[in-house]
């Protein structure tokens, strides 16, 4: 028989009789990971980088020219000394080796083979060479190649998936396994496995049997312990975990749940009371599926010292699903206790942070929108009870025309499940009043009337008066607020506090204090409510004072006044007596440095200066016009006039006495002023003009005053006015010769009436 097997030319008759079809090693996805990290075709390549390495009666390298060495558990010791892939493979190939001495062999010609099988010029022992097998042992190694039943990619995965499912117990899944690797070939192990699987199953079949008896009979308690006993044989028993679960569940009525799960917008999270020391946690998660069943995924393994907290985070929990979570206790690989239920949960998670705000009728709404969510709907139910969408943005809506009374809105979220179908969430709802706000004021108008002015609107009447809308008039404290910007009522400052006037027409007329410049805007206020109006511009400049005017040489009046404060700009006119008028634009600088003159004739003038506005667009309540009137430019003069000649002597010498005015005297007959406003406030000569008194006094100094000499002539006002030229003669000797006279001028008007005097020397009589 043994001349009948490949390999007995090597003179190893069934050296190769056991072919791996699995390499039933425990964690070799991850000891594959790493040798392809250390880039290593196979596992052989880690002991020798050269040929020489045998693998039919063990794995020997070559030590020397022509001896070997056994690849051992001090060998691997020695490679797995250091840092990076190879010494983390040599680590774990030596634990490997610990456990059982011949997983090496099995792993090394379970690569091989499969090098060889897959290469295209695999059944030659150059191949095997060209690997790095010893020349000796490059025929059999091939040959074993050659009766290896070949594996495609499901099978390879089932194959070195076994040992992983062994370890954990799964014997569903490794039975699932089995049956998909070839029955042919040569492998001892599988057979040893296939053996005890099928006597392991019987006993899991047989406590199944006994649970489902106990179950119906009532017993739960020994239906628990029989599925128990299930899942320790088998851990992956569906049936079992489905019983279990069903016959632990919560119920309606049971208020604590031994594991509570909260789902938040982008996972689960699991809480439970796990007090028992040394306990792992297995959590599973079942979900039910779109074609009826239900499907197992394992979440993840909590360690006893995780444990002790008690919760863990499912991030990968799939949306628009219908899932129920379940805790294992698991006590060295298998079940040990009674399973934690959770209660069954849609993993549709509502949209976070919903907040409603009313408005005029208008409600906004804005959420935050779980991760995963394909839609986002908005249903909305009004105060008649009736139920409509809404059209949504991003995050938001904006519900509008809505009358007065609650309103309900439900924000669903919509998910695809993992098989395509939409889900509709239970849906977010909140409930929010919409009140009745104040109509908002459409236009505010301002119109001067003298110091006051007058404010009138249109809107803020809200069609109900008797409701008590206001319209208040205010200044904001700040920049005021855009026109139908709806405010609470306490953030409305109070009323304007400036005097009230009653006059006629509508709207209300304030008077603002001087110095006033200020926005004025109009709030309508509805008990609690209020809509921001439009606003105007208004100034109540400060008024002039301490206006006089005078004369001066050149013909000019100089102006002088007690410059307002916080006034920039004054607007100065004049009317003169012929009805010609002016006006001029003074800056506050302009006035201190230069002072003010007005280009005025010898008439009558009135001046008047009032605040120019400090804007352009303001309504001003302008102040009382400071006014000043200065009278025609009129003068007296006198003269002393040697006496007419009669016969040989000449006469007594006279003082001759002349008004001068470039206006008419009272009574005369005269044009009209062209101005017709200005008619009856022409400046004129006074009524009264003064009395001109002139004295002598002995000696060539002029009189120093009206007292100081002898009175040699007295003439009246009113004569003066309407005479115009006075001659009076003088007395022969009023005071020892020489004397000089001097006029002078007494009486209310006295300032008002230039006098001319002529040259002092003129006035001496000798």
């Amino acid at each position: 028989m043994a001349g009948q097997e490949f390999g007995h030319h090597l003179g190893l008759p069934r050296a190769l009789s056991a072919l791996p079809l699995s390499p039933l090693t425990p964690g070799y996805a991850h000891l594959l990971a790493t040798q392809h990290a250390a880039g290593l075709r196979h596992i052989g390549e880690l002991f020798t980088s050269g040929p020489g390495l045998r693998v039919l009666d063990g794995v020997f390298v070559p030590v020397g020219a022509r001896g070997r060495r056994r690849v051992d558990h001090a060998l691997l010791a020695d490679l797995g000394r250091g840092t990076g892939p190879a010494a983390a493979l040599a680590n774990q190939l030596a634990e490997l080796h610990r456990h059982d001495p011949q997983t090496l062999r099995r792993v090394v010609l379970y690569q091989l083979i499969e090098l060889l099988q897959d290469h295209p010029r695999g059944q030659h022992p150059d191949t095997a060479r060209s690997l790095g097998i010893h020349a000796e042992e490059a025929a059999g190694l091939v040959a074993a190649a050659r009766v290896r039943p070949v594996l495609d990619r499901a099978q390879r995965a089932a194959a070195e998936s076994l040992a992983d499912a062994w370890a954990e117990h799964r014997l569903r899944r490794v039975r699932t396994l089995l049956e998909r690797l070839p029955r042919t070939g040569r492998d001892p192990s599988l057979g040893t496995l296939r053996t005890t699987l099928s006597r392991r199953l019987g006993h899991a079949d047989a406590a199944l049997d006994a649970a489902r008896d106990a179950e119906r009979a009532g017993d739960t308690e020994a239906a628990t312990e029989e599925y128990l006993r299930v899942l320790r044989l088998a851990a992956d028993d569906r049936k079992a975990l489905f019983s279990l679960v069903r016959i632990h569940r919560p119920r309606h009525d049971d208020r604590a749940e031994p594991l509570r799960c909260v789902l938040g917008p982008e996972s689960a999270v699991l809480t439970w009371d796990a007090t028992e020391p040394g306990v792992t946690w297995r959590i599973l998660r079942l979900r039910r599926t779109g074609r009826g069943s239900t499907e197992v995924r394992e979440v993840r393994q909590v360690a006893p010292a995780e444990g002790s907290a008690g919760g863990i985070e499912d991030r990968a929990v799939p949306l628009g699903s219908v899932v129920r979570y379940v805790a294992l206790p698991v006590r060295q690989g298998r079940v040990d206790g009674v399973p934690l239920v959770a209660r069954e949960m849609a993993v549709t998670p509502e949209v976070s942070d919903l907040a409603l705000t009313d408005g005029r009728e208008r409600i906004d709404g804005t959420w935050r929108t779980p991760p995963g969510a394909t839609e986002v709907t908005v249903e909305h139910t009004g105060p008649d009870g009736l139920t409509a969408h809404l059209p949504c943005g991003d995050g938001r809506f904006t519900a509008t025309g809505l009358p007065p009374g609650p309103h309900r809105f439900r924000v669903v979220c919509h998910y695809r499940t993992p098989e395509g179908q939409s889900v509709a969430s239970a849906g977010a709802a909140a409930t929010r009043t919409v009140h009745r706000w104040p109509d908002p004021v459409r236009t505010l108008t301002a119109t001067a009337e003298g110091e006051g002015i007058r404010f009138t609107w249109t809107g803020g009447e809200d069609g109900l008066p008797r409701k008590g809308t206001e319209v208040r008039l205010v200044r904001w404290p700040g920049e005021a607020p855009l026109p139908g910007t709806e405010l609470d009522a306490s953030e409305v400052p109070l009323p304007l506090p400036w005097s009230r006037r009653d006059g006629d027409g509508d709207g209300e007329v304030l008077c603002p204090p001087p110095g006033t410049h200020a926005e004025v805007a109009a709030v309508a206020v509805l008990g609690e409510r209020a809509v921001a109006g439009p606003t105007v511009t208004v100034e109540a400049p400060v008024p002039v004072t301490g206006l006089s005017a005078r004369r001066q040489a050149d013909g000019q009046v100089q102006v002088v006044l007690d410059w307002p404060e916080g006034t920039g700009l004054l607007t100065v006119s004049w009317t003169e007596g012929d009805g010609l008028t002016g006006e001029r634009a003074v800056a506050a600088h302009q006035y201190r440095r230069q002072g003010l003159r007005l280009p005025v004739g010898r008439g009558g003038v009135r001046v008047r200066a009032v605040p120019a506005p400090r804007a352009s667009g303001s309504v001003v309540a302008l102040p009382s016009a400071a006014e000043a009137v200065l009278p025609p430019d009129a003068s007296v003069a006198y003269r002393l006039v040697p006496g007419p000649r009669r016969m040989l002597r000449r006469g007594k010498p006279l003082i001759r006495v002349t008004l001068s005015s470039p206006d008419p005297s009272p009574g005369s007959s005269s044009d009209p002023p062209s101005d017709p406003s200005s008619e009856g406030t022409r400046p004129e000569l006074p009524a009264s003009l003064p009395e001109f008194v002139c004295v002598a006094r002995s000696g060539t100094l002029r009189p120093r005053g009206p007292a100081d000499g002898t009175t040699v002539l007295r003439i009246a006002g009113a004569e003066l006015l309407e005479l115009r030229t006075v001659e009076h003669e003088l007395d022969s000797a009023p005071c020892p010769v020489p004397y000089t006279l001097r006029g002078f001028l007494l009486g209310e008007h006295a300032t008002s009436v230039r006098l001319e005097e002529p040259s002092p020397a003129t006035l001496v009589v000798r």
